[in-house]
């Protein structure tokens, strides 16, 4: 019976380090997950929502760290010297996606790389910044031609619209 519980308790040790050695794996901070959208966990939850700006998003992780919720977004991809502009947007539209659903602000997400990870602060500049950008999005949507935003061959080359395109770099 000894045997059982001393083998049961090293079990129970090796589980124990082994979910916190996949916890920093993944980028996560201290706390409870509370959503994830990695598919690894069963059903994908909702996305997020917020009607009057018509945004939705699937953040891969949602953290409940001491009352406030921290969206994590994975990349697979090896880290840059500092995020890319559309990584810091993406995980500033789930911040504000959590502010809404949860109705407290996130004071920062995390952009979790292969190799890094990086805090973004949610900033009142940050967010204004957002909604600039979703104002300029909006209004791109009812325009019939739109210019190409970007000089990067490499972007233009996984773009699904290149074969219609014609301002490709391709």
């Amino acid at each position: 019976m000894l045997y059982v519980v001393i083998f049961l308790f090293i079990l129970a040790l090796v589980f124990f380090w082994r979910s916190g050695q996949q916890r920093r794996e993944a980028g996560l901070p201290g706390g409870r997950v509370i959503y994830t959208d990695t598919g690894g966990w069963g059903a994908v939850e909702q996305p997020l929502y917020y009607p009057p700006l018509k945004l939705t998003g699937k953040p891969d992780y949602l953290v409940r760290q001491k009352g406030i919720v921290i969206p994590v977004e994975v990349k697979s991809g090896r880290a840059p010297k500092s995020p890319y502009d559309s990584h810091i947007f993406q995980l500033a539209s789930y911040c504000l996606l959590v502010e809404k659903t949860y109705n407290k602000r996130p004071p920062y997400g995390i952009i979790h790389y292969s190799d890094r990870d990086f805090a973004v602060d949610y900033t009142p500049e940050l967010e204004f910044a957002l909604m600039e950008l979703l104002a300029d999005m909006r209004r791109d949507e009812i325009k019939n031609d739109v210019e190409r935003s970007h000089e990067q061959v490499a972007r233009c080359a996984r773009c699904g619209f290149r074969n219609i395109c014609d301002q490709s770099l391709t």
